[in-house]
């Protein structure tokens, strides 16, 4: 059975489908999925062995420029080759008006949401055949209740991303050092979901003291000079050089423990199935959050908490740590540690 995957973006929810493509790639015999993704993440569907094609779409750059030759004629050759394979299935698990558009295109009976599921109802007219998947659950529930519907079979008792982490080699690290390291993901969009540099200072002081190293990764000139003030300060940090995803990988996969913020690389994380501990304060981890299971989210319990917001307004903001939004305040380095060491013992 040939089946076109639409999931499009971002990096979290391109993470989202893989449960979902792994509980088919061991019920539904002689599977083939071909995975619509866009281009900055095309590299991630190949991981997973049931894919035996990747379609780049670069639609988050075309639409920035649709009256240039260049772009219309990349248009073009993503139309001819998307038309090209005529499909058992196509699927759309995103289930957007963006990528219903594009779902509509390509040859195949056509699957996705119906309006009741999702989230811009418009989407479901595009399909042939709408599915009903109860909103309020994470979106890996969902997605994996969708493909089962889809392809007619029950949806295992426990699930797993499918990604084998031997495929990556352990990288060589600075000094020649072979030990143990766990490895930080400070960085992250909004100002509200940053955690302290204070609490990394005082974070990486635990994980050092413990006979372990720290490893910084970063990705813009912010991200870069956090990670080299909180290195300044304490002997067992390692600021990484910037990398691409799958250079990044090979350090994820080979940590012994992972602690992230609400970013996209703590999805990367679960499904490589390190230990480690997601941090939510701000965000919701409910329904789009970190989920696997070697993951320990820690979630704040402020009662305006997740507020959503992209700047602070309670009123005790400014008290204590200005630097420090009051929900992390409960979420504190010594107790990031303990819940590490637990997934490591679990």
């Amino acid at each position: 059975m040939k089946v076109l995957l639409v999931k499009m973006s971002s990096l979290g929810d391109v993470f989202h489908a893989l449960p979902a493509v792994q509980d088919a790639y061991q019920q539904v015999p002689n599977l083939e999925i071909h995975w619509l993704v866009e281009e900055a993440f095309a590299d991630i569907p190949n991981w997973h062995p049931a894919v035996t094609k990747v379609i780049p779409i670069a639609w988050r750059r075309w639409r920035k420029n649709l009256s240039s030759a260049d772009v219309r004629a990349e248009m073009k050759a993503f139309y001819q080759d998307l038309r090209s394979t005529e499909y058992d299935i196509v699927l759309d698990a995103q289930c957007l008006i963006k990528s219903a558009a594009v779902t509509r295109m390509a040859k195949g009976p056509r699957y996705g949401l119906d309006k009741q599921s999702c989230r811009e109802p418009l989407a479901a007219m595009a399909y042939q055949f709408p599915q009903a998947v109860a909103k309020g659950q994470h979106a890996i529930p969902r997605v994996r209740q969708l493909l089962s519907q889809v392809l007619d079979y029950q949806i295992p008792d426990t699930f797993s991303y499918g990604i084998d982490r031997s495929r990556w080699q352990r990288p060589e690290m600075e000094g020649g050092y072979e030990g143990d390291y766990w490895l930080f993901l400070h960085g992250t969009t909004w100002d509200t979901k940053l955690w302290s540099e204070s609490y990394w200072v005082e974070l990486s002081k635990l994980v050092v003291a413990s006979d372990r190293r720290v490893v910084l990764p970063w990705g813009n000139d912010e991200e870069k000079s956090r990670a080299e003030r909180i290195a300044n300060k304490i002997n067992g940090v390692e600021v990484l050089p910037k990398m691409g995803l799958n250079a990044l990988n090979a350090y994820l996969a080979h940590a012994q423990a992972v602690i992230g913020v609400d970013t996209g690389l703590s999805h990367v994380v679960a499904a490589l199935e390190v230990p480690s501990v997601a941090i939510y304060g701000a965000t919701d981890a409910v329904l789009t959050g970190v989920l696997g299971p070697k993951v320990e989210v820690l979630s704040s319990g402020l009662e305006c908490a997740p507020c959503l917001n992209k700047q602070c307004t309670h009123p005790d903001r400014n008290d204590g740590n200005p630097a420090q939004p009051p929900c992390y305040r409960s979420i504190s380095p010594p107790r990031v540690f303990e819940a590490a060491l637990a997934k490591l013992e679990a």
